[in-house]
């Protein structure tokens, strides 16, 4: 998962200074999305190809006091998702997302949120696939929401 975080980081493949390692790990703003893993709240699911991780999403409940970047209420998860650069575009994110979405909604969760920055171009899969932008105050991203609630059936 720390290589998938770094993944999403990374997401643009034009920018020639990538963001290391140690750096995402490191950084309170990105670290808390995987420190401490697994909690009893979190979920998530790792895409493979011959065995090797190209892909993972998870869930995970951060409190008001310590939110993420796509933060909207204690009780909605914020999502993480990392694709190998290789793999995006395959498809690979899409079967992410509904993976986590259904494992979410067996488990009651009724909302996810995410962050993701307006040049992405995971935005329009995101959209594809359910979720509504909430917040667009931020200078360069947009806060989003998938509702789980019965009755939305997946994109």
């Amino acid at each position: 998962m720390a290589d998938m975080l770094v993944e999403a980081a990374n997401w643009s493949a034009d920018w020639k200074k990538k963001k290391s390692r140690r750096r995402v790990l490191s950084a309170p703003a990105t670290a808390h999305y995987i420190a401490g893993w697994p909690r009893d709240t979190d979920l998530g699911v790792i895409a493979e190809a011959d065995g090797a991780p190209v892909g993972a999403a998870w869930l995970r409940f951060l409190p008001a006091a310590d939110p993420g970047y796509g933060f909207v209420a204690p009780g909605v998860p914020e999502l993480t998702i990392g694709v190998a650069g290789d793999w995006r575009r395959r498809g690979v994110g899409r079967a992410l997302l509904r993976a986590l979405a259904g494992q979410a909604r067996s488990v009651g969760i009724r909302q996810i949120s995410l962050s993701v920055e307006r040049k992405n171009f995971a935005q329009k899969l995101y959209l594809s696939e359910g979720y509504q932008v909430v917040d667009s105050s931020g200078a360069d991203s947009d806060t989003m929401v998938k509702d789980l609630a019965p009755g939305y059936p997946d994109s």
